[in-house]
Parts: C-alpha cells; structure tokens; sequence
C-alpha cells in the first residue's frame, strides 16, 4: 500500500496557491511530527511512505505517486475552515484517507459549531456566545444575547478565536465592560468569530480518544467501545489563570501529570465517560483530543475538542499531550500509529465498502 504523510503546505511557497489570502486559523506546517508519523509507518512495516505538502498541487502528486491512502496532518493553508479542505479534496478525488471527514473537521475546530452540539446533546459545556465585530457596532456585553447567556455573572471571561491551534490568542478578561478591546483584538489577528466563555476556576485535564480497533505490542485488538487513554491535568503556575501556548513554552513532562489510578480514580472515571459519550454520540471516527476543565466544585466541563492533536514522538523532555503516558496502557509511539492506521482501515472495509475497492484488490 502506497501511503502519503499530509503535512500543512506553506501558501508563499512558490506553486502552493493561486492568491494568498488571510489565515483565519494561525498556520503551521505541522511538517516534523508528519516525519515522526511517516518514520513509524516505516518501522511498521511500510515499503512506500510518501511526505507531501498540502497545496494546489496535492492532487496531481497523489495521481502521479498512485497513493492509496493518505494520513492527514495538517491544519489547512489558508483561508475559511482550513481543517476541511485537504479531506474535501480527498473526497472528491476518491483518496481514503486517516483523518476527519469535511464537516466533522470543520465542526471540531470550529468552538462555537462544536459547542452548539454538546449543548444541544446534553453535554456540559461552560456558557458561551461567539461574537463578530464585523456584523455589529455594538459592544458584546451590552447585548441582549450576551445577558441572556450570563445573566447575573460579572467574570472573568476567555476570549478566544473560534479556530485556533495552541492556546494562541488565548486571553482572560476580567470585566464585561473590558471585553470590546479584547474582542477587537482577536479578531484583528483572526477576521472570523471570536468566542466569549465563562472562565472555569479548577484543574485543567486533556483526554485522548480514538476508535475500537488498537494495537499493544504490535498485536491488534478489538475493544467493545471506544480506546480512551492519556487522561493527564495541565499544570499550571502560580500566575497561570490558563494553559501558556506551546508556541511560548513547548510541552515538557513538568508540564503534565499522569492521573494516579488510586488518588485521581473518580476522576479519571469522568474524564473516560465523558470522552466516551462525546466520541459517540458526535458520531466521530478517529483520534480527538479533548480538553477539559472542571469548576470550583469539581464539576466537568468540554471547552474544546482538537481534531487534529499533536502525535509527536517523546523525545526526552519533550513530548506530546497525548503521547505523554502510552506506557501505562502497555503501548509505544509505533502502537499508536498502527492503532489509528489499522482502526481507519477497519472502519473502511466495514462501512465504506464502495470507497475502497481500489485498497480491496491490494489484498488478492
């Protein structure tokens, strides 16, 4: 099987675009950890493992390269909903791939689309409202909408873009009536919605998910309901209110802590269900990250699900959110990677028959 590793294309390169146009999802190439990704499927076994660039030229490399399957990891080029284009591209041109389709894609990195649907699914989300300083002279908190969401609540409040990658353009505002510079600033940086939440007081955690097929050892196997794994709380400093992006301070193990299986038991139990029942009943297919934040009686809340969360492979001190404790769950870095490949690869065959009978005739 001829794979292809997608990693985000650089729009100033030459030949990546027709126009350069705004980004409204901070860009990264996302290249190194797609090297990390291909290395694996390498050590797995696989004899033709491809490194492309996402940009117009994507397709004809597929077609000349005669690819089979895609691994998707990019967020986009440029820009409205950069998640979905490479997968609506695949789709077009009859590419399986390993990833999120269009609209999930779009509606995961969208806050406000994907909170909209843990609201309308029961799900515990903190209350919110997206505002667009484009569409309106009016200041946010001075809106009807924006009493009828939080009532009586007077702050703090997180700003955020609406499609972001790391924390970036993140920022905790303390009164209603300071939220408008805020606001502007995002947008000024972003050109999309911006979101207004109320701040959670308690711990931070992250949780993985993914589908039922994994792999331990090499050996596959089959779970009986989604693979839910790397439950860890973010560690803040004295003088974090929320996580400093990445991009500032690069995630080390001092960073996370492991929930112990004894002391952190209750917990962890909730983070599980709560990963469980949002992976379900979102109808998601393959890996998400969520990140979650509990209130000042312990209560959790979803703040945001990543469609596409970091798989970079420990390194030292250095590592990912989610690769950070595969070794309580008897996996490595390459178990990973064939769990998501071989998990896609089920789901294909199982229920998308007429979407791969090109990767069918592979097997006679």
């Amino acid at each position: 099987m001829r794979i292809a590793v997608v990693y985000g294309g650089d729009k100033s390169a030459e030949g990546a675009v027709i126009n350069q146009t705004i980004n409204t999802r901070t860009w990264k190439s996302y290249q190194a950890v797609a090297e990390d990704i291909s290395e694996s499927l390498k050590r797995l076994g696989g004899q033709q493992v491809h490194l492309l660039a996402e940009d117009m030229s994507l397709a004809r490399k597929l077609s000349d390269l005669g690819i089979d399957l895609v691994w998707l990891n990019t967020g986009g080029v440029q820009g409205y909903n950069p998640m979905s284009h490479a997968s609506a591209m695949l789709e077009m041109v009859g590419i399986p791939y390993v990833g999120h389709d269009p609209l999930t894609a779009s509606t995961l990195d969208n806050k406000h689309s994907f909170k909209r649907d843990l609201l309308a699914l029961g799900l515990p989300t903190p209350l919110f409202m997206s505002w667009h300083p484009g569409r309106s002279d009016a200041a946010a908190h001075e809106t009807r909408r924006f009493k009828s969401i939080f009532g009586d609540y007077g702050g703090p409040f997180v700003v955020k873009p609406v499609s972001g990658r790391a924390s970036q353009h993140v920022h905790v505002v303390d009164e209603p009536e300071d939220l408008k510079a805020t606001i502007d600033e995002v947008y000024d940086v972003t050109h999309n919605h911006v979101l207004i939440e109320k701040f959670m007081s308690g711990r931070e955690f992250c949780i993985a998910v993914c589908g039922h097929v994994i792999a331990k050892q090499g050996q596959l196997e089959r779970c009986d309901s989604p693979f839910v794994f790397g439950a860890v709380e973010r560690v803040l400093e004295p003088d974090e209110m929320i996580f400093t992006s990445m991009d500032v301070r690069p995630i080390t193990v001092d960073r996370i802590r492991a929930l112990d299986p004894v002391e952190d038991a209750v917990v962890a139990r909730q983070l599980e269900d709560l990963a469980t029942e949002v992976f379900a009943e979102l109808g998601l297919e393959t890996l998400v990250r969520l990140d979650v934040r509990s209130d000042e009686d312990g209560k959790m809340y979803v703040l945001e699900a990543n469609p596409k969360p970091d798989l970079k492979a420990p390194k030292g001190e250095k590592t990912s959110l989610v690769c950070a404790s595969l070794a309580n769950y008897g996996m490595s870095y390459d178990d990973l990677i064939l769990s998501l490949l071989a998990d896609r690869i089920d789901l294909l065959f199982s229920q998308r028959r007429g979407a791969v009978a090109h990767l069918a005739s592979l097997l006679k």
